[in-house]
């Protein structure tokens, strides 16, 4: 854990408090919108697409290291743009960094495809003022217990949810960043990050195998890489609050998933972040991967970050259930 001036205990989360806004209008705006809805869009069905032209171009010699190294790499780099950048320091201001390094964050979580940078912190502001409950946009637990209603309930909080309006009061979860010039041009550059999250793999692709290399680059490195981006992503709203441990008290139904925390870069330690959103690292314990928090420890090494927020061991006491719920 982060030790001397680094760290910061947490006495309060600030993605809870509700800066005051000095103009009452919706913040997000109609070119928010659009540029939400372009996102899911894309989520959905060109990444579809890419699945289906990928294992077409699979099929005997249209996978090679190249593409391997874009896939994972594209995946690590937009994927830490959310978990590091979207998440941990945007949402829940969980360290500080440069401003520089703040908008490549925010451009880098804007290639995963998941919408403008101001419109997700949001959002997800919301989902933890009201997490699993009347007003949380993507719970999956719905008054529907039997076997279609859980069905609906997981649909609803893996993918449903980004097809239903931008709630009217969801701007001003996000005023903070609306007021900060760069990160609200970061946000509003949304498209142009997006088109290079899908044009810089081609390129690679290109320079390194013709315009077949290209065509592969594009596909591997962008749409399955999208692909797999969202629905990772998804996992967290709708797989982390149905099944997993519990081991602190939370006021929810957020679990630790340990398939999702791998994958999501760390993210799937769901209830532990839920008990401790300012918590910059969500893998407690020493056995559960944390990609992202291992990427904020280098970073405070190098210079790159500080006043990271991490819980004081009488906090985790204090919050631990009892033996028999941790499991």
């Amino acid at each position: 854990m982060a030790t001397g001036t680094h760290q910061q205990t947490l006495a309060s989360d600030p993605s809870t408090l509700l800066p005051a806004i000095p103009d009452p209008r919706d913040l997000f705006g109609t070119r928010q919108r659009v540029y939400a809805w372009i996102g899911t869009f894309i989520g959905v069905t060109a990444p579809l697409a890419g699945v289906v032209g990928a294992a077409f171009l699979l099929w005997g010699w249209g996978f090679g290291w190249v593409d391997l190294g874009l896939l994972v790499g594209m995946y690590l780099l937009s994927m830490l743009g959310i978990t590091v950048g979207f998440h941990r320091l945007f949402t829940h201001r969980s360290f500080q960094t440069f401003k520089p390094i703040q908008v490549l964050l925010g451009a880098l979580g804007s290639m995963a495809f998941q919408g403008p940078l101001i419109s997700w912190v949001g959002m997800h502001r919301m989902h933890h003022q009201y997490s699993d409950g009347t007003g949380d946009p993507h719970s999956p637990h719905t008054p529907r217990r039997r076997f279609w209603g859980r069905l609906r309930g997981f649909w609803h909080a893996h993918i449903g949810w980004a097809f239903d309006p931008m709630p009217a009061n969801a701007a001003r979860y996000a005023g903070d960043l609306v007021r900060d010039p760069a990160i609200k041009t970061t946000s509003d550059l949304f498209p142009l990050w997006a088109f290079l999250g899908l044009l810089i793999p081609a390129a690679i692709g290109l320079a390194a195998g013709g315009w077949f290399g290209a065509l592969t680059g594009f596909v591997w490195g962008g749409l399955v890489r999208v692909f797999l981006g969202h629905h990772v992503t998804w996992s967290v709203n709708s797989v982390c609050h149905l099944w997993g441990s519990r081991p602190y008290k939370s006021g929810d139904e957020s679990r630790n998933n340990a398939v999702v925390g791998v994958l999501a870069l760390g993210e799937g330690w769901h209830n532990n972040h839920h008990a401790f959103p300012s918590s910059a690292r969500h893998g407690l314990r020493w056995w559960q991967i944390d990609i992202s928090y291992y990427v904020i420890r280098v970073m405070v090494l190098l210079g790159l970050a500080w006043k990271v927020r991490l819980p004081a061991e009488h906090e985790l006491v204090t919050k631990r259930q009892d033996a028999a719920a941790a499991g």
